[in-house]
């Protein structure tokens, strides 16, 4: 009698002789299902009751857990270190808050069906081109992928066609954040200048101040965590995966046996930029303001730390990272705030020369998933 094969399901397929990946997602899996049934099912008079605004800031560190997986992909495997990769999360940011902010409509300080507040203050006398379609939910979170994955595909095929490597890409990529800073600074951009985008209602007819709609925002930024971690497995576990680990460790050699270079950095550096979006798209309705702050380069750098402090080239370190510095700097700023960059700056530091493979490389020897040399491709260590 034949043997019936059983599939193995994709999720158990990628999370396999991934111990790391398993332990962080169980623990987060059971911090969001807590904090969610804390919050809807028992009473604020119950000592066991979460706020709301605790589910707000655990949303926010998923969002930003997302984004720091998705400089890890960039950084950890490609070996691309961008200080400038808060300017895809910032872009989806304020693809999404166009939509709430379309949301408005008469409900707003001014009345106006059509314009934002910020916009009719501003004797705005009609709505820009670039503001059309955002009151469809579908065409701005298209945006919020297409936007990013555009800039970072225009960016990325003359840096890395122009054979722009190593610090000089580094400095490139945060001078692209800075003049995007200035840009979105200016009033006349039609996005709020300084103040940014903000007092946002609902989001697809649903009250983003209501605890409902919080959790729900927690629970999707979870999925999208997962989701985001699956995507990145899959390239690193395949072959397309093996070769852009081989170009990390050995571009020149990998060009040479006639593997076209600047298609997979390309890919790689979209496929992170897309990420980093739809980080920015749930971070937005859950902070409910974004500004042009979002794109200073200190805010890149804050990431780079986050990556470097959890593990780089691991995935799951870099969402310890993400999670770990900012509950440090949720506690710190509010009790330390003079000493709190001091902090963070001599944790860099020490983590660099005694940690290279972070905090998760203390507790576990697994090494990188990296090849060894270019033996998949024929040649001998």
């Amino acid at each position: 009698m034949q043997k019936l094969m059983i599939k193995e399901p994709i999720l158990l397929k990628l999370f396999r002789n991934d111990r790391g990946g398993k332990i962080v997602f169980s623990i987060l899996f059971a911090a969001v299902a807590i904090v969610s049934i804390c919050n809807l099912f028992i009473p604020e008079s119950s000592i066991f009751h979460i706020s709301t605004f605790t589910v707000t800031i655990l949303g926010k560190y998923l969002a930003f857990a997302l984004l720091a997986l998705s400089l890890d992909l960039l950084w950890g495997y490609l070996g691309v270190l961008s200080l400038g990769h808060g300017a895809f999360f910032a872009l989806g940011g304020y693809a999404f808050a166009m939509y709430l902010m379309r949301q408005i409509g008469e409900r707003g300080v001014y009345g106006d069906p059509i314009l934002p507040d910020f916009m009719v203050f501003m004797n705005y006398q009609e709505l820009p081109w670039f503001w059309y379609g955002f009151d469809n939910p579908i065409f701005a979170f298209l945006m919020v992928m297409i936007v990013p994955a555009l800039l970072a595909f225009v960016f990325g095929y003359f840096a890395f066609k122009s054979k722009v490597t190593g610090v000089y890409l580094s400095i490139i990529t945060q001078a692209l954040t800075y003049a995007l800073s200035l840009a979105f600074f200016r009033n006349d951009m039609g996005f709020g200048g300084n103040n940014g985008l903000t007092d946002f209602k609902d989001a697809l007819g649903f009250d983003l101040q209501s605890g409902g709609t919080r959790v729900a925002l927690l629970v999707l930024s979870f999925a999208s965590l997962l989701i985001g971690y699956m995507i990145c497995k899959a390239i690193i576990n395949s072959k397309l995966g093996r070769i852009v680990i081989s170009i990390r460790d050995s571009e020149s050699r990998v060009g040479f046996f006639g593997y076209r270079v600047v298609h997979y950095k390309l890919f790689i550096f979209v496929v992170s930029a897309i990420l980093a979006g739809v980080a920015g798209a749930l971070y937005v309705p859950q902070v409910g303001i974004i500004n042009p702050n979002v794109f200073s380069p200190l805010f890149s750098i804050e990431l780079v730390i986050w990556v470097a402090i959890g593990g780089r080239g691991t995935l799951y370190g870099a969402i310890v990272g993400a999670f770990a510095v900012n509950f440090a700097s949720t506690y710190f700023t509010s009790a330390l705030p003079e000493v709190w960059l001091y902090a963070l700056g001599g944790l860099f530091v020490l983590v660099t020369l005694f940690l290279p493979r972070g905090v998760v490389g203390v507790f576990t020897k697994m090494k990188l998933p990296a090849i060894k040399q270019l033996r998949f491709l024929g040649v001998k260590k």
